[in-house]
């Protein structure tokens, strides 16, 4: 089987932890042909949707930037790949958006898209919870700062943060008392012309933000709880979170199994929950990570989970 990848440049993976290169490690071992493009280079001709793709041989070595031999690169269409995987990080701008409304295009003319570029545009990784209100804390979407100090006003303790960020970037914490109110809300809301998402706090994040893996509609049985630094409120692994694997809680699960049949009909292959204490707080549709982590500490699989889903579509 021939898989294109859509993804950052493979000079910069992290290679102990990244989850691409999880699923192109699997991927490889099973004897599929594999291919790298990027979002970027998505181009329409006469009607079709190319890219320009670049074969390589995956070597799985250790250093980080020798781990595959490229060959040359060629024009392609998408529809010649019997599985096309897009694992472009956010930020979700313009340019993102535009990636995604070529790869529908392609899905229309016959490629087979994981996730699919209608599934990435409606489920934007925050406002995906409003959809699941019996799971979230209260919650506000705004562009007016007047209604955040209202808001903090009734809960004490909350959360700020922005639509389109990535890794815990931009996310703050205010309480009543913190003296910096005005400006957090000032740059983070760029004068009431920026909209943004406020949730009370949720102490249970000392244990942990989990991250819950649907592939499939399937819902895997381990999460991994990213466990902020002393000091720190983000749990995220870029912000220093430490990652530990541990077995799904039943709330835990009545989630993840309620959104997963849901995730499955949209057309989302993989996603991944972010769970702190018993509430849903983000729905991650665009480069799902956590395989290796699992991986390691619990000896579960998660990349050749996801290849069989893989293969079991592009059938």
């Amino acid at each position: 089987m021939k898989i294109l990848f859509i993804a950052d440049p493979m000079a910069g993976f992290k290679t102990y932890k990244d989850t691409t290169y999880a699923m192109m490690c699997e991927a490889a071992k099973r004897g599929h042909s594999l291919y790298h493009t990027l979002a970027s280079e998505l181009n329409v001709v006469a009607g079709k949707v190319h890219t320009r793709a670049v074969p390589f041989q995956f070597l799985g070595a250790k250093d980080d930037h020798a781990w595959f031999q490229a060959a040359a690169p060629f024009q392609a269409v998408l529809t010649e790949f019997e599985a096309v995987i897009m694992r472009t990080d956010p930020p979700f701008d313009m340019q993102y958006l535009y990636s995604t409304q070529l790869l529908t295009l392609a899905e229309q003319q016959g490629a087979h898209v994981y996730n699919s570029g209608q599934a990435m545009r409606d489920f934007n990784e925050k406002l995906a919870i409003l959809n699941f209100s019996q799971f979230t804390s209260p919650t506000l979407v705004t562009t007016r700062a007047a209604q955040v100090r209202e808001f903090l006003a009734e809960h004490k303790d909350i959360i700020v943060k922005p639509l389109d960020g990535m890794g815990g970037m931009g996310i703050f914490r205010l309480t009543e008392t913190d003296p910096n109110i005005g400006s957090i809300l000032e740059t983070l809301m760029r004068l009431d012309t920026r909209t943004i998402m406020a949730q009370r706090y949720i102490p249970e994040i000392i244990k942990g933000d989990k991250r819950i893996l649907v592939i499939d509609g399937e819902v895997v049985p381990y999460a991994l709880a990213r466990i902020p630094q002393n000091g720190e409120t983000r749990g995220n692994l870029a912000a220093g979170g430490r990652g530990v694997a541990q077995e799904l809680s039943a709330r835990d699960r009545e989630i993840a199994e309620t959104l997963a049949p849901q995730l499955k009909a949209r057309g989302i292959l993989l996603a991944g929950l972010d769970v702190i204490g018993d509430c849903l707080t983000e729905v991650n549709v665009t480069s799902p990570t956590g395989f290796q982590e699992i991986t390691n500490q619990k000896g579960f699989d998660v990349a050749a989970m996801f290849i069989n889903a893989v293969e079991r579509n592009a059938k």
